[in-house]
């Protein structure tokens, strides 16, 4: 029902290719800036700060490619909708940035809340078969 007009599923793909290995991409980031990540994430007042990195690292990798290989749908774009949000509004609250800070923290918001959104986009066909997909989950 989803995937029915022409070359839906190519798209389909298309875009679950981009969006996964660019959360994917962002999450090796974590690992190789873990260092630098965990002392901005402690100025934030995140508990266990490198912890933290190295967790939401895998988390952006293993969510990521998931979403790529289409396996364990709602899992993956369920966590990452939920890490994206988070960590938008805990992490990157421009509001109360210093005034140098703001653009660049509202820009990091602003991706993930779109990134976020396109997770949710996902979930919502979590629970259909996808095309060019492993289509192996839990749910």
């Amino acid at each position: 029902m989803a995937f029915e007009t022409p070359l839906a599923g190519e798209f389909f793909l298309v875009g679950r290719v981009l969006f996964g290995l660019v959360l994917a991409y962002m999450g090796l980031n974590h690992f190789q800036s873990a260092d630098w990540l965990a002392g901005y994430a402690e100025s934030k007042g995140v508990p266990a700060p490198k912890v933290g990195v190295l967790v939401s690292g895998g988390l952006l990798v293993l969510g990521g490619l998931a979403v790529v290989v289409g396996a364990f749908p709602v899992l993956a774009s369920g966590g990452l909708a939920l890490f994206l949000l988070v960590s938008a509004v805990t992490i990157h609250d421009f509001w109360a940035a210093p005034e140098d800070q703001q653009q660049d923290e509202q820009t990091a918001f602003l991706k993930n809340v779109g990134l976020a959104g396109g997770a949710l986009v996902l979930l919502s066909l979590g629970g259909a078969a996808w095309p060019y997909a492993l289509n192996v989950g839990v749910f």
